[in-house]
């Protein structure tokens, strides 16, 4: 290159003999990154282009919750096994009620039943069978902070003398697909900042995208820094993090 080249053209054309870069992304790392931060995912340096990954991240409140619990009843017969059933589920029923779930937003699932032999430990001859009989009622709603106070207080059936199997709620958000929109636009839009800022270093501009390519699709339990190749979904609290990565190829002018 010329001896009166500008500092500018000579980084620029170092830039292109420079061979592909690749930088682990660090979303979401050790507090590195915070909400509506951008990690650099590399320069690819083609003729004239930059490649660089954006990423946005927002705290939600979910609005839906799904919550199972399953009421057993056991005796000597299958009918038997019903016949205790019956009542506790009843008064599981009863107690939902009693802490304000509606009616409207409580199922009763399919019976199951199952059966356990009980044998002589020495002879293996047969003593009897224990029959156990279990009825799942599901509860369905918006009112995520109603079903979340239920849930921890569910345990006063058990001191009550009432067998059941208590699971852990599910909660979900049910706009996901206008805010996984929302989200990616932002993170094309960090992109876009970092390549300028990249760009500007080199005495150059940032032209049309010439590729996008939507990342891993997060969604944490909040401050999270758990990451999949294959994105994630936490069902496990009301408050998540949402976070969108989008890598994106410009031109550079």
């Amino acid at each position: 290159m010329p001896a009166s080249a500008t500092a500018g053209q000579r980084i620029v054309a170092m830039l292109r003999r420079t061979p592909p870069l690749v930088l682990p992304m660090l979303v979401l790392s050790a507090g590195l990154v915070t909400a509506g931060s951008v990690a650099v995912r590399g320069i690819r340096t083609s003729a004239d282009t930059i490649t660089v990954t954006g990423a946005s991240t927002e705290r939600i409140k979910s609005d839906y919750v799904d919550w199972t619990v399953e009421v057993r009843g056991n005796g000597s017969s299958q009918q038997e096994a019903y016949q205790a059933l019956e009542p506790q589920v009843e008064r599981a029923v009863a107690f939902l009620k009693e802490q304000n779930v509606p009616k409207s937003s409580i199922q009763l699932g399919v019976i199951q039943s199952s059966s356990q032999d009980v044998r002589n430990r020495v002879t293996g001859a047969l003593i009897t069978t224990r029959w156990t009989t279990r009825q799942p009622i599901l509860i369905g709603s918006s009112d995520v902070g109603l079903i979340s106070g239920v849930s921890r207080r569910i345990g006063d059936l058990v001191g009550q003398g009432v067998p059941i199997s208590i699971r852990q709620p599910a909660y979900t958000f049910t706009r996901l697909s206008e805010k996984r929109v929302d989200m990616l636009a932002k993170a094309t839009a960090d992109a876009k900042r970092r390549a300028e800022a990249i760009a500007q270093q080199a005495g150059s501009g940032i032209g049309a995208i010439t590729k996008a390519d939507t990342g891993t699709f997060q969604i944490t339990v909040p401050n999270s820094t758990s990451m999949s190749s294959y994105g994630s979904y936490d069902t496990s609290t009301i408050w998540k993090d949402i976070t969108a990565v989008m890598g994106v190829t410009f031109r550079v002018q």
